[in-house]
């Protein structure tokens, strides 16, 4: 939008039988680029040619395609996807910094969009606030009250909604609740290098720490920050509740040290330490010896990577693969996050 340029909003808006992604899967298409994925193939490659259609024709709103997977694009996973498609150009700025803000904060929000209306318009509402306009004062009324029936109850994900205020609508109801996937990574060495790698394709924001700056690569993935500290073991009271910790430092010391804070704290998702059982043994005992529970520390997934997929390769990217697996296992077993906050001192 700050170039000057229009795109395409292309989500997953219902599903029918097996595709491949689910309701919510979104991605951006611009003339020249793309970001995220509606489930690749056949679907993808139909959607990226539509939506590029209508940025080359400057066709306006939002207009949605059925897909049958199977008798259309010959895909073998045979369901019925829906997208929607919805134009975004500079008047979107109205409404895309407010669902931008909420993004970062963690807060719920809903983004509607009247199918089929002209021209293009949408509404990001929030439970105290809302931008942008569907076109006339009472449908926006209407559908404020609507999202926020939605998000004050559990819906998640996109919705066709067949809607009447003063004049016949549908509308596409997307409740977005923002699920951060906050992950600190201790130690710069082999291992801790290929999982920020691994981690470099997956939704998480990273913060990768150790006190030996000249081990840290030339360049990151995009949602890794770099920490350099004398005492990375103090960045545990400064991770967000409901982060997820792998330890996987250079020094059993400094292992030790950022276990202890680590579980000191009962608001953290996950706690992992690279070693073995013998490993682990050893620093249960200096924990329960130092007045720390036995309870507490069976929170501590070591050896690490044991529950996420069965390799027994001790390769640094094996490691890294079987540690973001076991990330991944514990994500989708906890509840839904709540908004971060950040944990004080």
């Amino acid at each position: 939008m700050a170039a000057g340029e229009a795109a395409v909003l292309v989500v997953v808006a219902t599903v029918q039988g097996s595709a491949p992604r689910e309701t919510g899967a979104a991605m951006v298409v611009t003339a020249n680029a793309c970001t995220g994925s509606v489930g690749g193939g056949h679907l993808e490659f139909e959607a990226l040619r539509v939506a590029r259609e209508a940025l080359g024709h400057e066709t306006t709103g939002t207009w949605t395609v059925r897909f049958p997977l199977a008798a259309r694009l010959g895909q073998c996973c045979g369901g019925v996807a829906t997208l929607a498609f919805s134009r975004i150009d500079h008047g979107a700025r109205a409404w895309l910094d407010a669902a931008v803000a909420c993004e970062r904060t963690g807060a719920p929000f809903a983004l509607l969009s009247s199918v089929g209306a002209t021209p293009g318009t949408q509404l990001v509402v929030t439970a105290d606030d809302a931008r942008g306009t569907l076109g006339s004062a009472d449908l926006d009324s209407a559908a404020v009250a609507l999202a926020r029936t939605r998000l004050a109850g559990a819906a998640q994900g996109p919705a066709l909604v067949p809607f009447a205020a003063g004049e016949r609508a549908t509308l596409l109801v997307h409740v977005e609740r923002p699920d951060p996937f906050p992950v600190l990574v201790f130690g710069n060495g082999h291992v801790g290098r290929a999982l920020v790698q691994v981690l470099g394709v997956l939704p998480a924001q990273v913060r990768w720490i150790d006190s030996r700056a000249g081990d840290f690569p030339a360049s990151v993935p995009a949602n890794a920050e770099v920490v350099i500290t004398d005492a990375p073991e103090d960045e545990i009271a400064h991770a967000p509740s409901g982060a997820y910790v792998v330890v996987t430092t250079h020094s059993h010391a400094l292992d030790y040290a950022v276990v202890e804070n680590a579980l000191a704290r009962d608001d953290l998702r996950y706690v992992g330490l690279i070693g073995s059982k013998s490993k682990r043994a050893q620093f249960e005992r200096r924990y329960v010896a130092r007045d720390g529970s036995a309870e507490k520390f069976a929170r501590l997934h070591c050896p690490i990577g044991a529950q996420g997929v069965a390799i027994r390769a001790k390769h640094p990217g094996a490691i890294a693969v079987a540690i973001a697996a076991e990330l991944i296992v514990a994500r989708e077993a906890a509840p839904r996050a709540p908004a971060l906050r950040v944990a004080s001192h």
